[in-house]
């Protein structure tokens, strides 16, 4: 499904478009392919959208393991 992601407190023109099957799974491959430091911070806070319905939703995933939880 095609997604755009972007870090939560940066605007939308920073977005990027992510191929993925899950909002999940959109959320860890952009922070793969941005490649942020994990010695920077513990956890980035992401918001996907998904193309098609236009449904967003705010993941926070945690940089050393992947973890990946609805943002609070």
């Amino acid at each position: 499904m095609p997604y755009t992601v972007r870090a939560r407190h940066l605007h939308g023109g920073h977005a990027r478009r992510v191929d993925e099957p899950t909002a999940e799974a959109a959320a860890v491959a952009y922070l793969e392919d941005f490649g942020h430091d994990a010695d920077q911070d513990e956890a980035v806070s992401l918001i996907v959208r998904d193309q098609d319905t236009g449904r967003e939703q705010c993941f926070r995933v945690d940089l050393a393991t992947g973890e990946t939880e609805p943002c609070g």
